[in-house]
């Protein structure tokens, strides 16, 4: 798929779910569940075990309508670039690495690397990144986004990190392209609540969607 494809339908959606679970058969249920509740942009972290391989299965079961597959915390380009071979279509990092950054760009594959401060912004859009994933959010908040909005108007920025059904709609009014969420969406899982994983998913892309006015 086209980055700009991409870029575009993890925008429209609004919300990025931040899979991390103890087995590649409950990451995989995870993932039904999100898909169910119409949130098509999925994070496979690499703690996920044996996360290439899941990445791999799940790109196979189903078509690219149904879901814009990324990988998450990937801390280096070696391990993005077995991502993207896996069938990764967006590399999230919780940190900026300039040669991910890089390798991403070499194969036209939307990067999204970790920032905490301004400065860490400025450089990773220096460096190439497409989205700023703005990690950890809950030690900013909305009004980080704000803040960086001032200034540089033009920064596309992701929280992730603290972000939950409540004030989900707080970072998108502050002006969050679109925002990452993790245990406050699955963390039915850990119980073997799945169904919960798509209750939550659609309170989420409600608040998403009235947050937009849409």
């Amino acid at each position: 798929m086209d980055k700009e494809i991409v870029l575009s339908k993890i925008r429209d959606v609004g919300m990025v779910a931040v899979v991390r679970a103890s087995s590649g058969d409950s990451a995989k249920r995870i993932t039904q569940g999100c898909i169910d509740a119409g949130i098509a942009a999925i994070e496979m972290t690499f703690t996920v075990p044996a996360a290439h391989k899941v990445i791999e299965e799940v790109a196979k079961s189903y078509s690219p309508d149904q879901i814009i597959l990324g990988a998450g915390t990937v801390l280096d380009p070696e391990t993005a670039r077995i991502a993207i071979l896996s069938g990764a279509q967006y590399i999230v990092s919780p940190y900026l690495n300039v040669n991910t950054v890089r390798l991403c760009n070499r194969y036209r594959v939307p990067c999204m690397p970790g920032a905490m401060t301004i400065r860490e912004v400025v450089e990773a859009m220096e460096a190439g990144a497409d989205i700023v994933k703005l990690f950890p959010g809950d030690a900013m908040g909305p009004g980080m986004i704000k803040a960086i909005l001032g200034p540089i108007p033009y920064a596309k920025l992701m929280p992730t990190g603290g972000v939950d059904v409540e004030n989900v709609g707080e970072w998108i009014e502050a002006g969050a392209v679109a925002v990452g969420a993790g245990g406050s969406l699955t963390a039915g899982a850990k119980t073997g609540d799945y169904e919960s994983i798509t209750r939550i998913g659609r309170e989420f892309i409600a608040k998403i969607k009235a947050a937009r006015g849409q």
